[in-house]
């Protein structure tokens, strides 16, 4: 019912590709040949042309016959042909021009390889890098030091719960913690956001004052430094064997990164408050001095001054 399947060979295309190409040469071949048989017969016809049948018998070109003219152009003619085939054909044809571009195709590839690793390991390095500051969020950063140790501090008054004001104000008084922070600070520069600063009613005493702020044209009393980051304001306090951090909030966030000492005024309560103190990672600081007062006439809280030291 059904006649037999005839079965066809199945090329690949590269031997598809070698066909192809001996078709081709082939043929280049047969029209060389064809060329060469017309240029012998067309040498003779015209040689017979002059010297049988008398044309152009009285034409010459220095000294010479016209036909033998004819008959080198002729020849330099096949000869290009011949050149053509065998060399120019061989080197500048359409194989040596797939060549080329075969080269040129795969130099690409490598350098494209080349950048696709450069790229796998630059984003490894990022993940890396990720992932241990996502590990070690409090790890220090260290600081370029201008040949002496420096003692960056932090120094603040929080409660229980961490609570360390509310409207820029202090919730508490406690004349002690007032008297510490002066003996702490007196003759240091301090670090402070511009909030902090302008909660003052004018600079304090004995002290280099370093205000952080992104307002442009921002005016401040003179003898008042101003810097738009805290690494800009620690490098303005160099010089100083113990700039302190005084506030606020976002300060004392940013300064976790760069201090490497705190110096805490714990009020045991808790308050109602809009800016806090940062949690302190025991992991990361020590405690290496706790001295507790209870609260009196002067001081309505109980309070301990604790200082933290960085591991």
């Amino acid at each position: 019912m059904f006649g037999k399947k005839k079965n066809t060979p199945s090329i690949d295309s590269e031997q598809l590709e070698l066909i192809q190409n001996a078709q081709r040469r082939i043929k280049q071949k047969k029209r060389l040949y064809v060329h060469f048989v017309i240029f012998l017969i067309g040498s003779i016809f015209l040689i017979l042309a002059n010297t049988v049948l008398g044309i152009g018998e009285d034409v010459k070109f220095f000294g010479k016959e016209w036909f033998l003219f004819a008959i080198f152009i002729w020849l330099f003619l096949f000869l290009y042909h011949v050149f053509n085939v065998f060399i120019t054909n061989k080197f500048m044809g359409k194989d040596w021009e797939k060549s080329q571009l075969e080269k040129l195709v795969a130099k690409q590839q490598n350098r494209i390889e080349k950048l696709k690793k450069g790229f796998e390991k630059e984003e490894k390095l990022m993940a890396q890098s990720q992932v241990y500051n996502q590990a070690k969020p409090q790890t220090k950063v260290p600081l370029e030091k201008s040949g002496h140790k420096q003692d960056l501090t932090i120094i603040v008054a929080a409660a229980e719960n961490d609570a360390i004001g509310k409207n820029n104000q202090l919730i508490w008084h406690l004349s002690d913690d007032l008297k510490r922070f002066k003996e702490l600070t007196n003759g240091h520069h301090i670090i402070m956001g511009r909030k902090t600063f302008e909660s003052f009613p004018k600079p304090l005493p004995n002290r280099k004052h370093v205000v952080i702020s992104r307002q442009e044209n921002y005016k401040v009393p003179e003898g008042v430094i101003v810097v738009n980051s805290l690494a800009n304001a620690i490098d303005m306090a160099k010089n100083d064997s113990q700039p302190f951090i005084i506030g606020g909030g976002e300060i004392y966030k940013q300064a976790m990164l760069f201090a490497n000492k705190i110096e805490l005024t714990r009020v045991h309560h808790s308050f109602e408050a809009d800016t806090f103190f940062p949690k302190i990672d025991t992991s990361t600081w020590k405690e290496t001095q706790n001295r507790y007062h209870d609260k009196d006439n002067n001081h309505e809280y109980a309070f301990s001054f604790i200082t933290y030291e960085r591991k």
